[in-house]
């Protein structure tokens, strides 16, 4: 699960299967408990949904607060940390 704000979206496009995909920026900024400290933290991660989240999320007005729900894997060629968006609601 991840809090984060919809900052980003590329354009619609559709896999060579044709499963509609979109590419997004979110947003996570929270504050959290180190080692006794209040930590303010703020990470900006790549997303992507396939199917009908992504026809969902496409709707979905940039600045959006939403809880998402999905799993971290390597981006393309093992570059960087993609966030797959399985589903999400608004917070």
């Amino acid at each position: 699960m991840l809090s984060a704000t919809l900052v980003e979206m590329a354009s619609p496009r559709y896999t060579p299967a044709g499963i509609p995909a979109i590419d997004v920026q979110l947003l996570h900024a929270s504050q959290q408990d180190d080692s006794g400290q209040s930590r303010q933290v703020t990470l900006q991660l790549r997303g992507i949904a396939f199917g009908a989240q992504a026809d969902r999320l496409v709707r979905t007005p940039l600045g959006a607060e939403l809880q998402f729900q999905g799993f971290l894997t390597n981006g393309r060629n093992g570059k960087g940390v993609v966030f797959h968006i399985q589903d999400f609601k608004p917070i």
